[in-house]
């Protein structure tokens, strides 16, 4: 969408709180505000300033900003040539659920990010994966696995509390991962979500992937697009037309 001092592009999660917006400002203010969420931007280009905590901040190109739920806080430009930006807002809920499936529940309490701004480009990639495939409607499991990525990126390096991951080894890592791909195997042309694979796996989602990745080399939204591959591959060696093979 654009308006008189730039654009605006938006995406929403339909069934829990998870939005996107990608957007590009020269002159426009936000007042004082805040989010019922987690809320992790990336700065792109130009530079943002805003006031919180007491204190004014700058974001520069690369840097991240991280907004506690409830913190209050404003924004303008920092430069002429204004600023263009990536933010993602998640829910306590979806936080807490990541948390206590990457640690069995044993999250210690939610996280809280002591520093507004942050320059890390461990940060910066995990959220512009999750950001790109939030509005580029990847699929569920691929959602799933940056979403988790980008949350464990942020409690780990940016917060006052970091969880306590659990994962799998030995004979119960490799059932885990060969349940999963079982799965995977049967059922790959379906929408399947990362709690369809720890089901079957019988672990949480983040030790499933985590197994997975051992045992096979890569993540399991990998492994259902390399299965996808060689399905349309085959279909097209037998004839048929690659529009058809795609759908």
């Amino acid at each position: 969408m654009s308006t008189g001092d730039g654009w605006v592009r938006y995406w929403r999660d339909g069934t829990r709180p998870l939005e996107a917006m990608h957007a590009h400002f020269f002159e426009h203010v936000y007042s004082l505000h805040s989010h019922d969420t987690y809320s992790f931007g990336i700065t792109d280009v130009g530079a943002q300033s805003f006031h919180c905590r007491g204190a004014d901040h700058t974001s520069g190109a690369g840097m991240v900003m991280a907004f506690n739920p409830d913190e209050v806080h404003d924004g303008r430009a920092a430069v002429e040539l204004g600023y263009q930006y990536r933010i993602v807002h998640i829910g306590p809920s979806v936080v807490c659920d990541i948390l206590a499936d990457a640690s069995d529940g044993r999250t210690g309490g939610m996280p809280l990010f002591m520093r507004p701004v942050l320059t890390d480009p461990v940060l910066t990639g995990a959220l512009a994966r999750l950001h790109a495939a939030l509005v580029d409607r990847s699929s569920p499991l691929v959602r799933e696995e940056l979403l988790t990525a980008a949350v464990l990126a942020m409690a780990e390096r940016g917060a006052t509390r970091t969880p306590r991951m659990r994962t799998l080894a030995g004979q119960a890592q490799r059932q885990a991962a060969r349940r999963a791909r079982a799965l995977l195997n049967e059922a790959f042309l379906e929408p399947l979500s990362a709690n369809d694979l720890a089901e079957a796996a019988g672990c949480s989602r983040f030790a499933l992937y985590r197994a997975f990745r051992e045992e096979y080399g890569m993540p399991p939204s990998d492994y259902q697009r390399l299965l996808r591959l060689r399905r349309a591959r085959r279909l097209l060696t037998g004839g048929l037309a690659p529009a058809d093979a795609a759908a």
